[in-house]
């Protein structure tokens, strides 16, 4: 059987390579370079890559089906496509949510520039980005000396926002004191969590998936629980500030980390926003405190080892 299923592959790889031209060649090699470039920018090292790969497996089972049913082995082949088509539908509608941000980017103003210039467009926001940061951690330095719970997310442009559309819709800039009146203990939505995304605060009052994981400790409560939850289902990273102690935490893809220094938060939001080591002014150099981003940041690659 694998003696006429390899004749079969040869046969086939033969005729399709003696029927290409080189314009069918170029035509292959510019698809390639594409998907490549594709999966370099948005899918390596993030949430989707597992679900890329299982696209591949089933594109893989589809191809092996064919082989069987060109072999007689009707029934098995037929077996194994129809499980194929069966998960591929259900794949659409699992991630119907995904499919439809993902038009919705396709569709934004300016998205041509985002996806091949994308660092250029990035450094004209360097200034903005840094002042957003100041904001942040003077807002998070005070909740922490108040002992005022805080739960920030900061999601990537392309990112899951399903739960940020059942908050409270602000677009709104970021400023200290907008944060610091959202999270008042007065305010009918300091229980809930504060979504940032492309420099704005998106929404607040959102309530974020709780962590599963049993071996977590009891001390953690459910803001520090929603935090590392939320980093286990998307790419986003969770800003948690305790209401019982003032401690500061990140979550980065189910992974919790404390700040007892808030220079080195200030240059992990800096990476978090997506502001490289040598943008930062001289003061901010002088208190960056280098470590393996790679635990934390696995969307990050680890810079100046």
């Amino acid at each position: 059987m694998f003696d006429q299923i390899i004749n079969v592959l040869k046969s086939s790889l033969k005729d399709t390579l003696l029927s290409l031209s080189w314009v069918n060649i170029f035509e292959i090699l510019i698809i390639v370079l594409a998907l490549l470039f594709l999966y370099q920018r948005f899918i390596r090292n993030t949430q989707s890559e597992k679900l890329v790969k299982g696209l591949f497996f089933l594109a893989a089972a589809w191809i092996f089906s064919q082989i069987l049913i060109y072999l007689n082995i009707k029934i098995i082949g037929g077996f194994i496509q129809l499980m194929v088509l069966v998960i591929t539908l259900s794949l659409i509608v699992i991630f119907q949510p995904e499919l439809r941000r993902l038009l919705g980017y396709l569709g934004q103003p300016g998205v041509i520039s985002r996806l091949f210039f994308g660092s250029a467009a990035h450094n004209t926001r360097i200034n903005k980005d840094i002042d957003i940061v100041k904001e942040i951690v003077e807002a998070v330095k005070y909740l922490s000396k108040t002992r005022t719970g805080a739960l920030i997310v900061f999601q990537k442009d392309i990112s899951d926002t399903v739960f940020s559309d059942v908050g409270t819709k602000l677009n709104a800039d970021i400023s200290t004191e907008l944060i610091l009146t959202i999270f008042h203990p007065n305010t009918p939505l300091h229980d809930g969590a504060l979504v940032i995304r492309d420099n704005r605060i998106i929404s607040a009052g959102v309530l974020l998936p709780l962590t599963e994981d049993p071996k977590l400790s009891w001390k953690y409560g459910t803001r520090h629980r929603a935090a590392i939850g939320m980093s286990e289902c998307s790419d986003s990273a969770c800003l948690v500030v305790s209401e019982e102690t003032g401690d500061v935490s990140i979550a980065i893809d189910g992974t919790l980390r404390k700040y007892d220094d808030l220079h080195v938060l200030k240059a992990d939001l800096s990476a978090i926003l997506g502001i490289k080591e040598e943008e930062l002014n001289s003061e901010t150099k002088k208190d960056h405190t280098i470590f393996d981003f790679s635990k934390i940041l696995p969307n990050k690659q680890k810079e100046n080892n």
